[in-house]
């Protein structure tokens, strides 16, 4: 039976290229989560006035990828260190977040946050906010499996490009077999 999942952690566009490369990960829906607006679209989220944050929606086949290991992979996609920011990308929808299904997920979390921060994996402490999911509001088709569409946009090639090929060099025995 599957699982879900939901991450958020910068632009939708790359967590969920990153990760849906990952074997036991079945699909991957880019979206909206944690806000105070109904059905919310992107041009209200990039305002950072609906309180949203960009997320993908996965689930998962946790016979072949377990929720904790997922949860390392999402840390490795990207910096949950900044606060509202990945990179140049700035505001509120930017900021890390995992939003649970289940008290299990939650503890998960907590507890690879604690023990990614006394590991010292990073030098400045993770700010992942750990929140039980809220309404799921999907984004608009042209966003999902945006960098597979569009490879050559700029934003894909200088962005989302470099986090899936560092994902696929970190979980190189995770990648799915196509």
């Amino acid at each position: 039976m599957l699982e879900s999942a939901t991450l958020g952690g910068g632009c939708f566009w790359c967590v969920e290229a990153a990760l849906k490369q990952l074997e036991g990960v079945a699909t991957a829906e880019s979206g909206y989560c944690g806000g105070h607006v109904t059905n919310p679209d992107y041009g209200a989220v990039c305002g950072g006035t609906t309180g949203h944050v960009e997320v993908v929606r996965f689930s998962f086949d946790p016979t072949k990828i377990d929720y904790r290991t997922l949860l390392l992979a999402f840390f490795a996609a990207h910096d949950p260190t900044t606060h509202d920011r990945q990179g140049n990308d700035v505001g509120p929808q930017y900021r890390s977040a995992i939003f649970t299904h289940s008290d299990e997920q939650a503890r998960i979390a907590r507890d690879l946050i604690t023990e990614l921060g006394a590991d010292k994996v990073w030098p400045d402490p993770i700010v992942t906010e750990v929140l039980v999911a809220p309404t799921f509001w999907p984004a608009e088709d042209y966003h999902q499996d945006y960098f597979f569409n569009n490879p050559n946009q700029s934003y894909c090639a200088y962005i989302v490009a470099p986090k899936v090929a560092k994902l696929r060099k970190s979980f190189s025995d995770r990648i799915k077999k196509s």
